[in-house]
């Protein structure tokens, strides 16, 4: 029991720091925070953490099938950048017209539970991540191949990220407020965020260091991290 906390603990602790960046699916949680209120926002973070810890199952049971869709991570590459371009192009035009208060991509139809999901399963630089992760703790002998341990690390990044999105959903709320809910501030630094983010997709696509060569290299992806990782849960361990 106390190894299945150790196995838990160490799946939420690198989930949520892996959440705390500034990415696609956090600054949009904000967004839809902001305009849309806390409930929505945790349902659009509840779906696209849904996507994440499917996403981490097959990795965990199919490495090398994974290693393998080269095709698949590069179309899905080109999604994510198309998404990440339109988020940053529908802020932009809401910042011009002050009429329009939503981000038109965020204000869809679908309910937002599905649109994280949908928005989260598109996004390849989880898979890397992830796989990286798994990697190094199947190699330090934290994670082993039975089913009890991956529950717990399954149900440990799940709330990791869930924690790591409230703190940018009810950081934009502060955020909101302290600017007395100007919309039209807060569109030019959410639009700005969104287009720093496809420059620097497209600058990992153009220089190759995307999906593909971080699966090949999974020890880029934990790299800073993992000693202090490894150490905190040595530490929870033995408590």
């Amino acid at each position: 029991m106390l190894y299945l906390r150790k196995i838990f603990f160490t799946g939420m602790l690198v989930s949520f720091l892996g959440s705390l960046p500034l990415g696609t699916l956090n600054v949009a949680a904000m967004q839809i925070s902001i305009s849309d209120g806390v409930v929505a926002a945790i349902l659009f973070s509840l779906g696209s953490l849904l996507a994440e810890v499917i996403y981490v199952r097959l990795s965990l049971v199919a490495m090398d099938w994974i290693r393998k869709q080269e095709k698949i991570f590069r179309i899905l590459e080109w999604v994510t950048l198309a998404i990440v371009l339109a988020l940053a192009v529908s802020s932009f035009y809401a910042a011009l017209h002050p009429s329009v208060e939503k981000n038109v991509i965020l204000d869809s139809q679908l309910p937002k539970f599905f649109l994280g999901f949908i928005m989260s399963a598109v996004n390849p630089v989880q898979i890397p991540f992830w796989f990286g992760w798994s990697t190094v703790l199947f190699t330090k002998k934290i994670l082993l191949p039975r089913k009890d341990h991956y529950n717990a690390y399954i149900v440990g990044i799940g709330l990791g990220t869930l924690f790591g999105n409230c703190v940018f959903i009810f950081g934009g709320l502060l955020i909101a407020n302290s600017i007395n809910n100007n919309q039209h501030i807060l569109n030019w630094v959410i639009g700005g965020i969104f287009a720093v983010t496809a420059l620097i997709q497209i600058w990992k696509m153009v220089r190759k260091k995307n999906t593909v060569h971080q699966l090949e290299h999974p020890e880029e992806v934990t790299q800073g991290m993992e000693d202090t990782i490894i150490e905190l849960a040595e530490h929870e361990k033995k408590k």
